[in-house]
């Protein structure tokens, strides 16, 4: 996998119907959608959640290829969830191994929970990355800003925290592509990232990450300049130029999030 595959925190711009929702309808939508997720149990729970968010995608108008190209960054971490809940599953009533070697069971009831968990883990992988697609940072730490607010009366740096969440964000595309350059400015000297032993592949790796984290405080440094040169001093008695106002089709978004909950719950309840 290419290091220029990481899509986490991009932005692409558009005009669709997502792209104009207001950013504190995403982000509660997404986390609806979390919720939704998690109480999921069923081959219809999930192909319920899997319609809506291929609904999301179409309407957004992110190319498949894109959401597919981002997952080939996490193929690991769901791999490795996958196998663990299909070894470590136990064994349901009455059921016999499927296969067997070492200390290693593997049952139907693995199988069932490794294959929900994957599912799982990549819808809320491209639900998560689907809302920073079709969201610019600014945005997003207006939403976030704007719903942690009540969190103010109790002295919390509401604004700064929105503020380092999506400065956060809006790096990891830099940081990418510095990473990416200054690959190929070591293996233009000859340095191999792909060959040798675990040891080796490690110790290949130190060039890479003494210049990436001198650039990294070199751009945080910049960063912190631009900002007290621009008389930044926090949230207090700061203007915006766009006021976030919610739409018809917020409501409706937000509405349906609620009903895609209540449905999924349901549907759990019922054992359906």
């Amino acid at each position: 996998m290419a290091i220029k595959d990481i899509t986490l925190g991009q932005y692409f711009p558009g005009n669709t119907v997502v792209h104009r929702m207001d950013p504190r309808t995403k982000l509660l939508f997404t986390v609806l959608y979390i919720v939704a997720l998690f109480m999921a149990g069923s081959p219809l729970s999930y192909g319920i959640l899997f319609a809506v968010l291929a609904g999301c995608v179409l309407l957004s108008r992110i190319r498949l290829k894109v959401l597919l190209r981002s997952m080939r960054a996490v193929i690991f971490i769901v791999v490795l969830t996958g196998l663990l809940n299909l070894f470590y599953t136990p064994a349901g009533p009455g059921e016999s191994p499927l296969l067997s070697f070492w200390v290693f069971r593997v049952y139907p009831a693995g199988v069932w929970a490794a294959s929900l968990m994957v599912l799982r883990i990549i819808l809320l992988i491209c639900c998560t990355f689907l809302l920073t697609y079709t969201t610019s940072p600014i945005l997003i730490t207006d939403g976030l800003e704007s719903l942690l607010g009540p969190l103010k009366k109790i002295k919390l740096p509401v604004h700064e925290l929105a503020m380092m969440m999506s400065i956060a964000l809006r790096f990891i595309p830099t940081l990418i592509e510095e990473t990416d350059k200054i690959m190929s400015a070591q293996k233009a000297r000859g340095a191999s990232f792909d060959t040798g032993n675990l040891v080796q592949k490690a110790k290949a790796l130190v060039p890479l990450l003494v210049p990436l984290f001198i650039s990294s405080f070199r751009r945080a440094d910049e960063l912190a300049v631009a900002m007290e040169c621009r008389c930044y001093h926090g949230g207090e008695g700061r203007t915006k130029l766009r006021q976030l106002r919610y739409a018809g089709r917020d409501y409706l978004a937000l509405g349906f999030g609620l009903a895609l909950c209540a449905g999924i719950w349901a549907l759990g309840y019922l054992g359906l």
